[in-house]
């Protein structure tokens, strides 16, 4: 086959490939990391690329697979993991120079499945300093750049991978989503991703300190939603490290996919009562969640609103990663960037108090969500407030209203980070620039299936995966 075939081949076809031996592991490994060779410089999706050891794996495969054995899932296709994933015996730099030669001595629980699977890694994607921002730049080199426009951002804070999935630098990819890092770069970049139920996908075997996770997920991000529905059978799971790991078994999330969504109850929100958004943004969206009406679902506006929870989510948020990486303050400070001095600043600030009544905020966020999902199956809204823009220039007014650059354009994401349901992004548009942009898709706690289901069901009525970025 043509490299340009294997760059945006499915991995489910991709997968049957190698099975039938008309595509080898080597092959297949080869021309993606010459695609990262060419495209990485424009891009700077990868802050590591292991080739020698992917083409060792990727022989390794080869053999397996000639012999004919049961093997894992993912033998010998090519994967990326986000760099706030350590990985035994490969530099994990968590996108700090506190960290910028770092080899850790073990694999965090994801590293641990991906490579028991048999996938192939090509390497680590770019991220902010600790996940700490929704774009994806750092101390270490140039910013990540999004592949529909050099020029803008490919969000945060799996930005890395985002880019490298939409550039066809590699099949398909894990991110992390602690308020909106998987879903951000998938709307930015034109990509679905998925944000699991909290406690889904363990979170264990990190370079910081131990903390309570009460935000962040692991997940997959791919061109289709069969893709991501792989990955993450092969993510989720228990594990007695992480002590809210989710103990239910594992759902099929392959098995209804393809099954109709007739009859789903869908709520529609363009900002939930406190959200600014971008007009472009909300006709673009608002026009694909009809889309489910075509599809016999019934779509209702229920005006929905919630206190806005931005506040709440930035004491958990900062105090969390304070406690992770907050000793980091005192033993290299001239390592760390102002934004996680910023953010560290805050997390050490925050009193008991401060700390309780964020919890009680997001309590009470949580009973009017349940509240709404008593009634609804899915809730949609905007993924991202606005498009793709600059690097370096996050708005400070969207729709006539002054916002703060921190936190202005993803504000739809992180309610659901701390009510731990899940949410994924679908391409359902481009502005009027031709940047991409995302619907967000929420489902009920521990109901990931339905949210695959509903993406797949308006992935076949609005295909994007022939959508491909200019950058060649």
């Amino acid at each position: 086959m043509q490299d340009t075939d294997l760059f945006y081949t499915p991995v489910w076809q991709l997968r049957e490939l190698l099975d039938t031996r008309r595509v080898s592991s080597t092959e297949l490994t080869e021309t993606f990391l010459r695609r990262i060779e060419r495209l990485n410089p424009k891009l700077n999706a990868y802050l590591t690329v292991t080739g020698e050891e992917a083409l060792a794996a990727a022989k390794a495969a080869d053999e397996k697979i000639g012999q004919g054995r049961e093997n894992g899932p993912l033998l010998g296709i090519p994967i990326s993991l986000k760099d706030l994933e350590a990985t035994k015996g490969i530099r994990s730099t968590m996108g700090s120079l506190a960290y910028q030669d770092t080899i850790p001595e073990m694999d965090s629980v994801v590293a641990e499945r991906i490579k028991a699977s048999g996938a192939v890694l090509l390497g680590k994607t770019n991220t902010p300093e600790f996940g700490l921002q929704g774009t994806t730049e750092n101390r270490l080199g140039d910013p990540c750049r999004n592949p529909w426009n050099t020029e803008r951002t490919a969000g945060g804070s799996s930005g890395g991978a985002g880019a490298a999935v939409a550039a066809g630098m590699c099949p398909f990819a894990t991110g992390t989503d602690g308020g909106g890092s998987i879903r951000n770069p998938s709307s930015f970049n034109g990509i679905f991703g998925i944000k699991p139920t909290l406690g889904r996908v363990p979170r264990a075997g990190g370079l910081g300190r131990p903390a309570p996770n009460l935000t962040s997920q692991s997940g997959p991000m791919a061109r289709n939603v069969r893709d991501a529905a792989i990955l993450l059978k092969v993510l989720a799971g228990h594990d007695s490290r992480d002590p809210g790991s989710m103990r239910d078994s594992v759902p099929d999330f392959l098995a209804g996919l393809d099954n109709s969504v007739r009859g789903l109850r869908l709520a529609w929100s363009t900002g939930m009562g406190y959200a600014a958004i971008d007009p472009e943004v909300a006709s673009i969206t608002s026009t694909a969640a009809r889309v489910f009406e075509e599809l016999g679902c019934t779509v209702d506006d229920p005006a929905f609103a919630l206190d806005n929870p931005i506040p709440a989510f930035l004491t958990i948020f900062y105090t969390g990663n304070y406690t992770v990486y907050g000793h980091l303050m005192e033993e290299c400070p001239e390592k760390l960037s102002d934004n996680a001095r910023f953010c560290f600043e805050h997390g050490s600030q925050a009193t008991a108090a401060d700390y309780a009544r964020a919890i009680r905020a997001v309590d009470e966020m949580k009973a009017k969500i349940d509240d709404l999902m008593d009634t609804y199956d899915l809730l949609l809204t905007p993924t991202m407030a606005v498009p793709p823009f600059p690097i370096g220039q996050p708005p400070d007014r969207i729709d006539g209203k002054d916002v703060p650059p921190r936190s202005s354009y993803s504000p739809m994401t992180r309610p659901f980070n701390l009510s731990g349901q899940p949410a994924a992004s679908v391409p359902c548009g481009f502005s009027s620039e031709g940047l991409p942009i995302g619907l967000h898709i929420i489902g009920k706690r521990g109901d990931e299936a339905t949210v695959l289901r509903a993406s797949a069901a308006f992935e076949q009525a609005r295909p994007w995966e022939h959508l491909r970025p200019d950058i060649e």
